[in-house]
């Protein structure tokens, strides 16, 4: 089975992570998306991070009944976790699967930055969904590398923690159930 493993923090997981990841499980030759929170992104802030439990919890609530499924992968793993490790760890976990990355224009970017960056470049494909104002063009006509026309969403979990915390709605940005499980935990409330 091809298999799509899409890493992030999900603080919260919202609207636009679901579109991604049901355009690469519906549209690309993949055919399941895993969703990967990961406990803490080596090239980002931990600060405004909310428990990972939380995170994995609000995960599966708003995959419930879809061709999407939640990793907790990393949080059994050494931290930090390097994209490579947890890589290779499914890969001899689950030799019968053939895993790819899902990523984002601006992390394609980066890639350069990430640990073993030239083995996963070597063994595994990456599905990249555009970001307004990426130019991919460097990255076209790559072996490993797939561009797709997965819709544009700008919704960032920035936006919806900051939106929050000020006390505005974001229903219709994040899952019903996402949202009563904030709003149970009173999560994002502090600016």
């Amino acid at each position: 089975m091809k298999i799509g493993l899409f890493f992030g923090s999900f603080n919260p997981i919202h609207t636009g992570h679901l579109i991604i990841a049901s355009y690469m499980a519906n549209f690309t030759e993949l055919d399941k998306v895993w969703l990967v929170v990961s406990p803490h992104n080596p090239l980002k802030e931990k600060n405004d991070l909310i428990h990972v439990h939380d995170r994995l919890e609000m995960a599966k609530i708003a995959t419930e009944d879809s061709r999407i499924e939640v990793s907790d992968v990393e949080l059994k793993l050494p931290q930090p976790s390097y994209t490579i490790d947890t890589l290779t760890y499914l890969a001899e976990k689950y030799p019968q699967h053939e895993f790819s990355l899902i990523m984002g224009g601006d992390n394609l970017r980066s890639l350069k930055k990430w640990k073993n960056y030239e083995a996963i470049l070597k063994y595994y494909k990456i599905f990249v969904y555009p970001r307004p104002g990426e130019d991919l063009g460097p990255w076209e006509g790559h072996s490993s590398i797939v561009i797709t026309d997965t819709p544009l969403i700008e919704i960032s979990a920035t936006f919806i923690r900051k939106s929050i915390a000020a006390k505005k709605s974001v229903q219709f940005f994040i899952h019903d159930k996402v949202l009563d499980f904030i709003e149970k935990k009173g999560l994002y409330r502090k600016a």
